[in-house]
Formats: structure tokens, C-alpha cells, sequence
């Protein structure tokens, strides 16, 4: 992609326009109560650059800081204490490994209706010192005011990534390998910042 191209626009993530969450499944003693983890993601950024017109010539880099994780069960003070213990010091080690990366390295997207598409985005994850291909599939929504919205869900094993699902409440509540990440990202054109100013 030329950044010279004067079509294509640089919108950046918004966290307070968006939802990014993390769904667990347990297993153990406490799955047959309705224990299922769901994860809210926190701290997040990043841009995308694409031809609102057309999507094309898109990239996507997605920072998320690891740190930002919270379990938003209705649980107790003490086990989400200890869920969220768990998962930011053994599971994620964010001491070691602050920061989880997206990277796309190819976007394809198919107009749907007047301003919406759907994208595959394909590129690279690197979470818990591990980089892996991984493939986004999205809805996304370009409207005249300059925002952007992207809506989807994707799967991820933690195994993939050298990552021991997390242990918790005495051991009674496990997760199993595979998480479901859902979102609907809001990103801001630079130029409706600028027009906001």
C-alpha cells in the first residue's frame, strides 16, 4: 500500500466507542453451574487505513495491553480477585509479555450494501511470546461522518500460543483451550479529529 495514495485514510481505534470480549468455556466442578469466564477487553488502540470508498489498500495494527484483561462474571470480590490473579501472572505472564499484537499482511473485502463490506483480514498474532497467522472475519461499517466499525468473532486456542488455560477457585473452575473473541470496534478518521477540533 503507497501512503501516497491520497484515497486512503488513517482511522484510528477508539476503546471508548468499542466492545472487545473474551469468552471462556469451563470445565471442572463449577461448569455445571454456568460458570463460563467472559473476559473484557480494556486497554486497546491502533489504526486502520483503507479507502473508505472502497476498502481498499486496508491494514489493521491492533495493540492490546495485556494488563487491561477483567473478568466481568458476576462472581465474588475474592474469586474474580483470583480469576484475574491467575490470568494475568501465570497464564498471560504480562511481567514478561505486556503487550498482545495484531498485524495484517492481507485484507479482501466484498461490498454488501451502500458503505458495508465483508473482510477477511488475515495477518499475524503475537501473544505470550508466540506469533501466529490468524484470520479475522468482519462486518464493517464506513459512514460519511468519519467512523469506521468493524463487528465479528474469531476463535483462538490458547495451546497455539504456549498458553496453560487458566486454574482457578481452588482449582474447581478450568477454562477449556478454546476462547471465543468477539468485538465491534469503532475507529475515528484523522480528518473528522482534525473537524473536531
Amino acid at each position: 500500500m503507497s501512503m501516497n495514495d491520497a484515497s486512503v485514510v488513517r482511522y484510528r481505534i477508539d476503546a471508548s466507542r468499542s466492545r472487545f470480549v473474551v469468552q471462556g468455556e469451563a470445565e471442572g466442578m463449577l461448569s455445571m453451574f454456568g460458570h463460563d469466564p467472559v473476559i473484557a477487553v480494556c486497554g486497546f488502540g491502533g489504526d486502520v487505513r483503507c479507502d473508505p470508498d472502497t476498502l481498499a489498500s486496508a491494514s489493521l495494527l491492533m495493540l492490546v495491553q495485556a494488563d487491561s484483561l477483567a473478568v466481568v462474571n458476576k462472581v465474588s470480590d475474592k474469586d474474580k480477585r483470583e480469576m484475574e490473579r491467575g490470568m494475568r501472572q501465570d497464564v498471560l505472564e504480562i511481567a514478561r509479555y505486556p503487550e498482545i499484537v495484531f498485524m495484517s499482511t492481507q485484507v479482501s473485502a466484498n461490498r454488501t450494501a451502500e458503505a458495508q463490506y465483508q473482510a477477511r483480514i488475515n495477518g499475524n498474532l503475537s501473544l505470550h511470546g508466540v506469533t501466529r497467522a490468524q484470520q479475522i472475519n468482519a462486518q464493517i461499517t464506513v459512514d460519511g461522518s468519519g467512523l469506521l466499525r468493524a463487528r465479528g468473532e474469531f476463535p483462538l486456542r490458547q495451546s497455539d500460543y504456549n498458553i496453560k488455560p487458566v486454574s482457578a477457585v481452588g482449582g474447581t473452575l478450568r477454562m477449556k483451550d478454546e476462547l471465543r473473541l468477539s468485538f465491534d470496534i469503532g475507529a475515528i478518521a484523522d480528518f473528522g479529529l482534525r473537524n473536531a477540533d
